[in-house]
């Protein structure tokens, strides 16, 4: 007992809790939580993937149980709970976990349901093709090993990893008193941004941020705003709102329905239709007569279908706000930089990556010298031989055993023991013809690959552009398109420099399909052709508006019942030639009934000073532009109706312009912009032309000098008239007759001031579409009926026209 008291060292409780307290901490931070800056991995990943490398489970051969696997780990390499390691290797499975798995799963992996794997005696798996880029040249003693925890075995304390695999997958881990939260993102950016930083060592975040956008989910979604990834990407640290992908669509009956086919990362699916069917039962949203989830194998579908008296827009923002369909995610780019941990922006992350790959292929290429060497010596030896093969052979016979020869070799020929060793091991066939050439050649290739590897070593630039030909090998083998949209929101003005500012058509049609195409996809055709098909609508759809502008305008919507609308011309999503486009419910908060009757592209320019608005009664309006600048996306009184009438047209107007009105039955008046007082947004306005009783106005032009009016009519027919014919009258009056009517040409469906520069689109009621010069049509006075534009029949009939502003 006595000797036992001797042994006990008396301690403070406090100082042994702080001391054990901080052991075990950094046991956790190193050892378990954090993933290593250099390949992006936690040890239990690394461990995983280097058991099935040396398990030999590649990409082309058969899959092996994952007990098997997990075995092999936990005896070997990680002494933790079996299902920590198999739920680790579940993860780096799962494509909805997972940007690019690592582990290819074959059996019941989990779902985005929140279902659990199966057991692991029932899965499979093995290695993904990426997963080799990781584990590449590890046999080229590129990286250190060290002992494994009972010192039986060796373990790489890094994996060389070919590609920046902590950007492109993303890491999540708790510590002791530290997080880390790093989003994935797209292999081809981040790679385009490792070879920015080879080429431009000075760049900042900001340049590396023309590479690389932000995260990319592997469940998809939208990001809501560019700045908070700009400040996490300075920083390390931020939060980012992601948004799932929703669209509204149009079921019959007057009925709407709201399609889910993409949520926010690490949301769980039956859990999020869970939380609405609450939301909807706790009456928190109104509005929902039904909610199915229809996720098959082809993709995610989450139906929400509404009442008859719902706003889609306004459930879908309430869905956003109260259930996970927005989701904040916190970055947190904390990693271990020589085992300790930091926080690092986006620009160290990749700087610290490009370090490791200097390190990675330093090693690999002294490795491959020194094999090299190796080689050319014992051909060099072997060459010797040949040399003096008589000799040599009448060495070998006299000599006693092996070791007598190696001696005598060694001595008579100044070898070393390596090379006499290569030529006593060397058979009988290596002495012909043929096996000599071989030599020589296998010499000089061996000597002009040591000089390369010496370059290598030699210039760092050589090493650099070494590693950007492998690294964009990887990015054209494995690189695939950003899942992740990033949207601007209300204040990021910066967005416009990302958008190329570029010509573009807009079209709407009939149903409210609006698309954004490039101009120039309609090629110009000579006049009285049939036309291009300008898109696929839906059955007795057609195109009703049409303008072109440009990607960096915004465009004020506004609508027959008075009220006026903004978005970005960029917000609204490209089509093809041939798409229907998107629902414009998706953009705009319309009511049932209300339709768009102009679109006005502004951009912040000092010779539009007003926005003149006319109705189809003939009431006319002028208001300061700056009254629609404030206009928001969820609208604003533009003009105040009277109960019969409606808003058909919008101009942006100077102060000094003349205007021209055209009706439907052919008449004309033209009066200048002082006839008409300024008045407020939400003014009524005043009496633009005074109209016959079955007549209204279609059309509202400003007047150019030396211009013509053009005019088509519902059967195909056109002119051009010059403007002089027009005298200026006052507002208010009857007009002139400017069109002659008859069974032959319809009723006028519209009418432009033009140059001969000028192009014209026309688009009929089954959405075809021809577009030619103005300066093919004729130029005949007032009252004619023109020329064949474009053929009709008795089903179709020209519904809308467009100019085209010529280059001058």
């Amino acid at each position: 007992m006595n000797d036992n008291k001797d042994r006990i060292i008396p301690v403070e409780i406090e100082e042994e809790m702080k001391k054990s307290y901080i052991d075990y901490a950094m046991s956790v931070i190193v050892g378990r939580a954090l993933p290593d800056v250099r390949d992006g991995l936690k040890p239990v990943h690394r461990r995983i993937l280097y058991a099935m490398n040396e398990l030999n489970l590649m990409p082309d051969k058969s899959y092996r149980k994952s007990a098997r696997i997990v075995g092999d780990v936990l005896g070997k390499y990680h002494p933790h709970g079996d299902s920590a390691v198999y739920l680790a290797m579940v993860r780096m499975a799962q494509d909805f976990s997972t940007r690019y798995p690592l582990v290819d799963g074959h059996g019941n992996f989990g779902s985005i349901d929140g279902d659990s794997p199966a057991a692991m005696r029932y899965t499979e798996a093995r290695m993904s093709k990426l997963t080799l880029e990781l584990l590449r040249d590890i046999d080229k003693k590129t990286v250190d090993f060290t002992p494994n925890f009972d010192d039986t075995l060796k373990e790489p304390s890094v994996l060389p990893a070919r590609f920046p695999n902590l950007l492109v997958n993303g890491s999540n881990g708790i510590a002791v008193g530290m997080a880390t939260s790093i989003p994935p993102h797209n292999l081809r950016e981040v790679i385009d941004g490792v070879i920015h930083l080879i080429d431009n060592p000075e760049c900042s975040v900001e340049d590396l941020m023309q590479f690389i956008k932000g995260p990319d989910f592997p469940t998809g979604s939208t990001i809501m705003g560019k700045e908070n990834i700009i400040s996490a990407y300075k920083k390390g640290k931020g939060r980012v709102k992601v948004r799932a992908k929703a669209y509204i669509e149009d079921i019959g009956k007057g009925k709407q329905q709201i399609v889910v086919t993409e949520i926010p990362y690490l949301v769980n699916k039956a859990k999020l239709v869970e939380k609405i069917a609450d939301l909807v039962k706790e009456k928190k949203i109104e509005g929902i007569s039904d909610l199915r989830d229809e996720s098959n194998r082809n993709g995610m579908r989450i139906v929400i279908e509404l009442k008859r008296d719902a706003n889609a827009n306004i459930v879908l923002n309430k869905l956003y706000k109260h259930s996970q369909l927005e989701e904040s995610f916190s970055i947190i780019m904390l990693a271990l930089v020589n085992g300790e941990p930091k926080i690092l922006n986006l620009k160290q992350m990749l700087y610290y990556y490009l370090e490791h790959q200097k390190d990675v292929v330093t090693r690999r290429t002294k490795f491959e010298l020194k094999k090299a060497e190796d080689r050319a010596h014992i051909l060099e030896g072997l060459k010797i031989a040949l040399d003096n093969l008589d000799e040599i052979i009448k060495l070998i016979r006299a000599s006693k055993n092996g070791q007598e020869a190696k001696a005598g070799l060694v001595e008579k020929f100044s070898l070393t023991e390596v090379q006499a060793q290569a030529i006593l091991d060397m058979k009988l066939q290596r002495l012909t013809g043929l096996e000599r050439e071989k030599i020589d050649l296998e010499y000089e290739e061996i000597i002009k690959k040591i000089n390369k590897l010496k370059e290598i070593l030699a210039d760092e630039k050589i090493l650099l552009n070494l590693i950007k030909e492998e690294i964009l090998f990887i990015k054209e083998k494995y690189g695939d398109d950003r899942k992740t949209d990033i949207q601007a929101v209300e204040g990021e003005i910066n967005i416009e420099d990302l958008i190329e500012d570029e010509e573009v058509a807009i079209t709407l049609t009939h149903f409210g399909y609006i698309k954004r195409i490039p101009s120039d996809t309609y090629k110009s055709q000579k006049r009285g052709g049939k036309g291009i098909s300008a898109l696929t609508t839906r059955e007795e759809d057609f195109v009703e508006h049409l303008i072109t502008t440009s990607t960096h305008s915004r465009i004020s919507f506004f609508t027959n019942k008075g009220r006026v609308y903004r978005i970005n011309v960029y917000q609204i999503p490209e089509g093809k030639r041939q798409s229907k486009g998107t629902a414009i419910i998706n953009l705009l908060p319309l009511d049932k009934d209300e339709k768009i009757t102009a679109l006005i592209p502004i951009r912040n320019s000092e010779d539009e000073k007003y926005l003149v608005l006319c109705t189809k009664n003939g009431i006319i309006k002028k208001t300061a532009i700056s009254e629609f600048r404030k206009s928001k996306r969820n609208g604003l009184i533009a003009i105040n109706l009277r109960e019969d009438d409606e808003l058909i047209g919008v101009k942006i107007t100077n102060g000094e312009d003349e205007i021209i009105l055209v009706t439907e039955k052919g008449m004309a008046i033209r009066f200048t912009e002082k006839d008409i007082r300024e008045s407020g947004r939400s003014a009524m306005g005043v009496k633009g032309i005074s109209l016959d009783k079955d007549d209204k106005v279609v059309s509202i032009d400003l007047i150019n000098e030396g211009s013509e009016l053009l005019v088509v009519s519902e059967n195909g027919y056109g002119k051009r008239t010059p403007i002089s014919e027009y005298r200026v009258q006052n507002r208010g009056g009857k007009g002139l007759k400017t069109y002659n009517i008859n069974q032959k040409t319809g009723n006028l469906v519209g009418a432009r001031v033009v140059n001969e520069e000028d192009e014209l689109m026309i688009i009929n009621s089954d959405g075809v579409l021809i577009r030619f010069n103005v300066n093919e049509i004729s130029v005949l006075s007032r009252i004619t009926s023109g020329v064949k534009l474009m053929r009709t029949d008795e089903e179709t009939y020209v519904k809308s026209m467009a100019k085209i502003i010529g280059e001058e």
